[in-house]
C-alpha cells in the first residue's frame, strides 16, 4: 500500500487490537454461546493495513459459509464484509472517534458479480472513502487470491457509537501505544 514501514506497522496493529479484543471478549461468553460473526473473526488473516483506512485479509471460505449449491451464502458475505470493511476504520481511529468495531452499520450494499466457490481462499480489500466525526463510508472488494476474479463488491455506511463499557475495559497492548500516541500529539500542539 506504499506506506513507510512504521506506518504499516502502525495500521496492521491497529487492526490486530480489534481482533485481540474481539478474541478476549468472546472467550468471556458462556461456552455455548456462538456469535454470529465468529466465524469470519476467526478466519479472517490480516495481509495488509495502511494509516489512509486501508486493509487486506485473506479468508478461507469454509463450509461453514455454503448454501445448498456449494457456493457462499450471499448472507455469509454481508457478515464478512461487515467485519472486514468495519476493520479499515482502526487505523484512522482516535479516542472516542471510530474505536473499537467503529460503531453501528447503517448500510451494507453487496453487488454480487460471481459465485465464491467453497474451499477455496478470497482476499478482501477495504478503504475508508469518507469518514467524518457521526458518519464514515467504506468500499470493499472480494476477489479471488490473484486478483484475477471479482466475486463482490461493498458499500458500507457506518454510524459512530461508542464503545460499550465493558468492551472498554478489555484492555490489549494496542490500547497503551494508542494512548501514547495521541498524548504526544495533544503536546505537540500546544
Amino acid at each position: 500500500m506504499g506506506e513507510p514501514a512504521n506506518d504499516r506497522e502502525k495500521a496492521m496493529a491497529a487492526v490486530e487490537a480489534m481482533f485481540t479484543r474481539y478474541r478476549i471478549l468472546a472467550s468471556q461468553r458462556p461456552q455455548d454461546h456462538i456469535d454470529f460473526d465468529r466465524e469470519v473473526m476467526d478466519n479472517l488473516k490480516i495481509v495488509d493495513a495502511g494509516l489512509d483506512g486501508s486493509v487486506s485479509f485473506e479468508l478461507y471460505m469454509s463450509p461453514n459459509f455454503s448454501n445448498l449449491n456449494d457456493v457462499m451464502h450471499g448472507g455469509a458475505a454481508g457478515v464478512i464484509f461487515d467485519m472486514a470493511t468495519t476493520s479499515a476504520l482502526c487505523p484512522v481511529a482516535q479516542p472516542g472517534y471510530w474505536e473499537f468495531m467503529g460503531g453501528v452499520t447503517r448500510s451494507l450494499n453487496i453487488s454480487y458479480l460471481k459465485a465464491v466457490p467453497i474451499r477455496t481462499k478470497v482476499l478482501l480489500s477495504s478503504r475508508v472513502v469518507s469518514v467524518g466525526k457521526q458518519m464514515a463510508m467504506i468500499r470493499g472488494v472480494m476477489t479471488s487470491l490473484d486478483g484475477k476474479i471479482t466475486y463482490c463488491t461493498v458499500e458500507h455506511h457506518k454510524v459512530n457509537a461508542p464503545v460499550l463499557e465493558h468492551h472498554k475495559k478489555v484492555r490489549v497492548p494496542w490500547d497503551d501505544e494508542f494512548e501514547r500516541q495521541w498524548e504526544a500529539k495533544k503536546k505537540s500542539k500546544i
